[in-house]
């Protein structure tokens, strides 16, 4: 059988952090993910698939993802129900995902700001060619 999922889409809001009685970190977010195709007035549609992150990566979620954050999402599908206080069958539908990419640098998307760079940096982006010697190259 298989059950895999991939998914790159956008945070609706912030991820949760919560930890079972047991110490096990788990985060929650819901991913906008566009559509391929365009609806009759043209514009995109999207699906927002909630995702479940464990452990250590639901911890890094919580800590590097906020609302907007670019992220994809690998994992496998679950589906699960209970019955409400009113008795009613609710049925949920989740991604958990086992690997967790930040797409965005940090400090995009109006997110932190970004670090200072370094002066002494030799690789800054200072829009002149970089002058290396065939002698210093490994290759």
């Amino acid at each position: 059988m298989i059950n895999n999922v991939v998914l790159v889409g956008r945070l609706t809001k912030a991820p949760e952090l919560r930890y079972t009685p047991n110490g096990v970190a788990v985060t929650g977010f819901t991913l906008a993910v566009n559509r391929r195709f365009t609806n009759q007035q043209g514009e995109r549609d999207a699906d927002f698939v909630s995702v479940v992150v464990w452990r250590k990566a639901a911890e890094s979620s919580a800590k590097y993802l906020k609302k907007g954050s670019l992220a994809g999402v690998e994992g496998r599908l679950q589906t699960r129900n209970y019955e409400n206080s009113e008795g009613r069958r609710i049925y949920i539908t989740e991604v958990i995902a086992e690997h967790v990419q930040f797409l965005e640098p940090k400090g995009t998307r109006g997110g932190s700001q970004k670090a200072p760079q370094n002066a002494d940096d030799p690789f800054a982006n200072d829009g002149k060619p970089i002058n290396i010697s065939d002698d210093d190259m490994p290759f």
